[in-house]
């Protein structure tokens, strides 16, 4: 079931049509965010990320549009009294139909959809996770690259590659050929007690837990935390890499060509990102 403008509707009900702007254009916004016992976690700053979002792509903001009433349409695709289960919740916002690139309005419609999680706390994965760099497109150095759009086509292309080739996932270059992210998440480099992060700058999506995970590491005195840039030649020299994003938390990567990562500093900055989250 899926929360389609305040109407469940069935997963297989047909609520959109083929002028659908995100359809055609990409034209639309997503966030993905994890709801654990009714609770939203880290709803302030996903409801945050997503209207700064929609300011920049000139959509309009329904007056409607306030933090509790999307927190109440958000829990409306939970299952009545089973506010225990962990869901990952992916809540998009498109313009309006209209066929050409100029819209014939800047109102929009928002669909919320849930994907249930096997575990209420972010639980660290500590199997083989193999990456590689892909290399055949390139991601801009620009605020468009930062914002969740649905205009994900490179992430795709990616993907395949990935399976492909027998990789769990892919880091993706920026047209300067420094490493942005991956696939899914934000990417975390450890080499001795510094931890380096890509700069909003490089291109990078802002993510809501790459965002707590900063903040977390600027409270303590463990860690020098670096927001700089991240050369493909410095993957092979790290103790650790790690992705991040609102569903998993923190993903270990175990392997990058011919070097084999630990996860120590991963796994005590989950037990941290845990507690920030206060799931009780």
């Amino acid at each position: 079931m899926v929360n389609f403008n305040g109407q469940i509707v069935d997963d297989n009900a047909l609520y959109l049509n083929g002028k659908n702007r995100g359809l055609l254009y990409g034209d639309a916004l997503s966030e993905t965010l994890r709801v654990v016992n009714g609770k939203i976690i880290f709803w302030e700053d996903h409801y945050l990320s997503l209207m700064s979002s929609m300011r920049i792509l000139r959509m309009e903001i329904p007056m409607s549009f306030t933090m509790e009433f999307l927190e109440e349409q958000i829990l409306t695709v939970l299952p009545a009294g089973e506010n225990n289960n962990s869901a990952g919740i992916r809540i998009t916002v498109y313009r309006n139909n209209g066929a050409g690139y100029e819209p014939e309005s800047n109102e929009v419609s928002y669909i919320i959809d849930p994907g249930f999680l096997a575990n209420p706390y972010y639980i660290l994965n500590e199997n083989s996770y193999e990456v590689e760099l892909f290399k055949d497109f390139t991601l801009s150095k620009n605020m468009l690259s930062n914002l969740k759009t649905t205009n994900r086509i490179l992430n795709v292309v990616g993907s395949v590659y990935a399976k492909e080739n027998g990789y769990n996932n892919c880091l993706l270059l920026n047209e300067s050929k420094s490493v942005v992210g991956a696939l899914n998440g934000n990417i975390f480099l450890v080499k001795d007690n510094v931890i380096k992060t890509p700069p909003i700058e490089d291109g990078c999506i802002k993510g809501i837990v790459r965002k707590k995970i900063l903040d977390i590491l600027n409270k303590i005195d463990t860690y020098e935390c670096q927001e700089k840039s991240i050369s493909p030649f410095e993957l092979q020299q790290a103790d650790e890499l790690f992705i991040t994003n609102s569903v998993m938390g923190i993903q270990p990567i175990t392997k990058y060509r011919k070097k084999i990562f630990g996860n120590i500093v991963a796994k005590e900055l989950l037990g941290k990102l845990n507690a920030a989250a206060r799931f009780n």
